[in-house]
């Protein structure tokens, strides 16, 4: 069974940096694939955050852009996403995406 697993999630204070991976646990290798992490705020629906192809290109969504960015280590099978000058609103669960497998999620939870 293919597993993604998320780490980095916790609490941090407003203007605060938390970084999230994302690492490939069943032997699975996503180099091939687009990955992508996605969130979902409290009472709300879940929301694409950023995409990375397999060459490296990325993307991410206006809201975040400069305080968030997207990377992939393909050697080491992990997806990244740096996340800077947080603000209370970012406060959600957080969840990769590698092809069509998703993990399970990482809460990010920050305070003013």
């Amino acid at each position: 069974q293919v597993q993604l697993v998320e780490s980095g999630g916790g609490s941090v204070q407003a203007g605060g940096s938390l970084k999230l991976s994302c690492a490939g646990a069943s032997g699975y290798i996503f180099g091939s694939c687009e990955m992508a992490w996605y969130r979902q705020a409290p009472g709300k629906e879940l929301a694409w955050l950023a995409s990375i192809n397999p060459t490296g290109s990325g993307s991410t969504v206006d809201s975040v852009k400069g305080r968030f960015t997207i990377s992939r280590d393909n050697a080491k099978n992990i997806l990244y996403v740096q996340m800077n000058n947080l603000k209370t609103d970012d406060t959600a669960v957080y969840t990769c995406r590698a092809c069509t497998y998703w993990g399970q999620g990482t809460q990010v939870t920050v305070s003013s």
